[in-house]
């Protein structure tokens, strides 16, 4: 599990970040899908990234390194922040540019809300990671909001949509930053990514 999280740096241009000597998961989603509230869970720190009411908070590539060892990217939400068109097109742009050309990029980690029947736009976005070649998985947010059977119906409905669109389903995970739902399941994913990058780049 995690034991080490802490801030490093935020930047507007990936030519800016971190140098790309360390395996990173970049975290992303619609801009109210709980995506600081996972992070916070997931790292054991409540206060490692800026929770608000507010969607849209999130406006930088945020980097934390995580146990010295792997750098945890946290990413603008894509969806509902009430922002201005240019503002919205500059961090599509920002987004694309660092997905697309971070070459220490292990996975996208997309976050979808559990409680909302398939979503257009996180359909739309997880197309454009496949067809950039952008590994990514899927981390259904929010379980304990509503009863498990609807959880589940949620889940195997978009599981069903990627599907269609991919031949096959995407690696997945269930989590609730209320309970702690997925926690193990998923860091242990991540720490079995990182060992793999590493033994790779020997």
């Amino acid at each position: 599990m995690i034991k080490k999280a802490s801030f490093l740096i935020s930047n507007t241009d990936y030519k800016k970040c971190p140098p790309p000597t360390m395996p990173e998961f970049a975290f992303i989603g619609r801009s109210n899908v709980g995506k600081s509230s996972l992070v916070n869970m997931l790292t054991g720190n409540k206060n490692l990234a800026k929770i608000s009411g507010k969607p849209g908070k999130t406006q930088l590539i945020n980097h934390f390194l995580i146990d010295d060892i792997w750098y945890l990217v946290d990413l603008p939400g894509y969806g509902f922040a009430k922002v201005s068109k240019g503002i919205k097109s500059t961090w599509e742009k920002m987004i694309s540019d660092y997905l697309t050309n971070r070459d220490n990029l292990v996975a996208v980690c997309v976050l979808i809300d559990s409680r909302l029947d398939p979503q257009k736009i996180d359909l739309e976005f997880i197309t454009w990671c496949g067809e950039n070649e952008i590994p990514f998985i899927l981390i259904f947010t929010k379980s304990d909001k509503q009863s498990k059977t609807k959880t589940l119906g949620n889940v195997r409905k978009f599981l069903d949509s990627a599907k269609e669109i991919f031949g096959d389903e995407p690696d997945y995970f269930i989590t609730s930053s209320q309970n702690g739902e997925g926690k193990v399941e998923l860091v242990s994913f991540i720490e079995n990514e990182v060992q793999e990058y590493y033994d790779s780049h020997r």
